[in-house]
């Protein structure tokens, strides 16, 4: 009988100790394994401010899923956040879309971006010639004239190269990836989902403010 009431002591007191055990709260986010440093930090736009860059390619079914997310990640930041996309093109047949990224920026349309991407990726529009993009564009009440002219403007064909440098000096070499402060970097695919990589995002714009936006 005693046998008895030690072992079903014992199982009382594991049964409050499992769940002791697995409370231990968030997850730790680490260093080279949630985000990495870069070897060399980029330059900052701007100053006393946390500078959050998503790379991305309209094409990319990943940065399709993960829109919605950073989108509603970018609405809750502090006025002390500056938020911006960046587009990569990591083939020259791919510079359109970094064009038209820049094209509908320059004419105060860049709600369009999400629709761009449901275009591609749910309509199966591929939007890879300017007539193409031009007639899509004008599909959703923008003037086809004015579109094409920022199109083929000089400031948006140099923005869409340096954009591709700007990749390359970053390392970028899959999107999404976001890099903060010019220093960190992080993506669904580092961290391993996407609700990981909004945490490290978080995680990281506090790093950020803890080290006076340095």
């Amino acid at each position: 009988m005693r046998l008895l009431q030690l072992g079903l002591g014992a199982v009382i007191a594991l049964s409050f100790f499992v769940p002791i055990s697995h409370a231990q709260g968030p997850a730790k986010i680490e260093p080279g394994f949630d985000y990495r440093v870069l070897p060399v930090a980029q330059p900052l736009d701007t100053k006393g401010k946390v500078e959050v860059i998503e790379f991305f390619w309209y094409g990319c079914p990943h940065c399709f899923d993960f829109d919605p997310e950073i989108m509603a990640w970018e609405k809750r930041q502090a006025k002390d956040v500056v938020f911006r996309q960046v587009p990569i093109a990591f083939r020259e047949e791919l510079m359109p879309h970094s064009q038209l990224f820049y094209a509908l920026e320059a004419l105060g349309k860049s709600n369009l971006n999400s629709k761009v991407m449901f275009a591609m990726h749910r309509e199966n529009k591929r939007l890879l010639n300017e007539n193409d993009i031009a007639d899509w564009v004008a599909s959703q009440g923008v003037d086809r004239n004015a579109f094409l002219a920022a199109y083929r403007s000089f400031a948006v064909v140099s923005k869409a190269r340096a954009a591709r440098q700007l990749g390359d000096a970053y390392r970028i070499d899959g999107v999404p990836t976001v890099a903060i402060q010019g220093k960190y970097i992080t993506s669904p695919s580092i961290a391993g989902t996407r609700a990981k990589a909004i945490a490290v995002m978080d995680h990281l714009v506090d790093k950020v403010r803890k080290e006076n936006y340095k």
